[in-house]
């Protein structure tokens, strides 16, 4: 908006550069967008207002400089837009960084899951190797065996984990199951041991075969010689 100031008697003298500071002081408008009229033309900044006719107490028209204007408003935009990218950058490098401390928690929790499967695959291997050698093992053995399994999938369960972290937590789980299914198969075979020994059935077949003495491992008695003698006598009467 035009503005009207008076000026004083060492105004004149003074380059129009010198009288922007001067209007800034008063105004608060910067000197860079300021323009200086006088009798409708615009004063350089190095131009001396008593050469172009400024005397004292004349009067000059003060105008703000809509380029500069709009070259402000756009450098306020582009600084406000830097601002704006700056915080979203920063925003997500926390995001990315959250998102990287959440993984290497879900790394860190599978990674216990595993080392305690680890320790109960040694107590499911040697529960198979009793079983396969014909020992009766107690059944709560198995169940307590069972019990400790269920307890690593209900902390999987509990894992929140995406991407690769995702996917190890998926594979511990499977593991987990099929070390749950050998032990009911292993329960089974321990409650019924005959279903599947074949050397128990094997070596029942050879009794049950042989039960009347042909065959056995024990030899038949002798015969007593009053036996052999009547035979003698028969076989040559």
């Amino acid at each position: 908006m035009p503005f009207h100031m008076g000026l004083g008697a060492s105004t004149p003298k003074t380059a129009s550069g010198e009288l922007k500071k001067e209007i800034a002081q008063k105004t608060g408008l910067e000197p860079d967008r300021q323009k200086v009229l006088f009798r409708g033309k615009e004063k350089e900044d190095k131009e001396h207002l008593n050469v172009a006719g400024v005397k004292d107490k004349s009067k000059v028209l003060l105008l703000e400089n809509p380029a500069r204007k709009e070259k402000k408003v756009e450098e306020m935009s582009s600084s406000k837009e830097k601002a704006e990218e700056s915080t979203s950058s920063e925003e997500n490098e926390v995001e990315e960084m959250r998102e990287s401390e959440e993984m290497s928690k879900a790394f860190a929790a599978v990674a216990g899951v595993r080392k305690e499967v680890d320790k109960l695959s040694e107590r499911v291997a040697a529960l198979e190797v009793a079983v396969n050698s014909g020992t009766k093992v107690a059944n709560e053995e198995f169940d307590v065996s069972a019990e400790l399994l269920m307890r690593e999938l209900l902390k999987l369960d509990g894992i929140e984990a995406e991407g690769e972290a995702k996917l190890q937590r998926k594979a511990e789980v499977r593991r987990v199951q099929n070390f749950h299914e050998t032990l009911d198969n292993l329960k089974a075979r321990n409650s019924n041991p005959f279903s599947n020994s074949s050397n128990a059935v094997s070596v029942t077949t050879n009794w049950e075969t042989f039960d009347s003495g042909m065959g056995s491992l024990t030899a038949p008695p002798p015969m007593s010689s009053s036996t052999k003698m009547t035979q003698d006598w028969e076989q040559f009467e």
